[in-house]
């Protein structure tokens, strides 16, 4: 069974990720759970959807699809969000999900800093 499965769930033809986002981070990047959600922090600030644009984009990354195929369903002004993509079935979303949790739990390579 997939660690993602209370992250990501079917919406007919999509997917829908729930992603819990904290803004105005150091470097953008997905860093672990929050509950049933995916973590990822954003370097931007919420202001002018900037945040809500960086976290498209970063789940973009993690799903390996287009901004142009995601959108924000649930919490466009929340720290919990719903991102909804089309064109993926569930298990390849799983399989890329559990990818970017696993990416996240490695410990930092000599040459890296962990974020805080």
């Amino acid at each position: 069974m997939s660690d993602a499965t209370s992250i990501v769930t079917a919406d007919g033809d999509a997917v829908v990720v729930a992603v819990h986002v904290q803004p105005r981070a150091g470097r953008s990047a997905v860093v672990g759970r929050h509950g049933d959600a995916l973590k990822i922090r954003v370097a931007a600030p919420p202001v002018d959807d900037r945040a809500n644009e960086a976290v498209l984009a970063l789940v973009g990354e993690v799903l390996d699809l287009p901004v142009s195929q995601l959108e924000i369903v649930g919490g466009r002004t929340s720290r919990l969000k719903r991102v909804r993509a089309r064109d993926v079935d569930l298990e390849t979303a799983l399989e890329r999900v559990d990818r970017a949790l696993e990416a996240a739990a490695e410990p930092p390579g000599p040459h890296q800093r962990r974020a805080r």
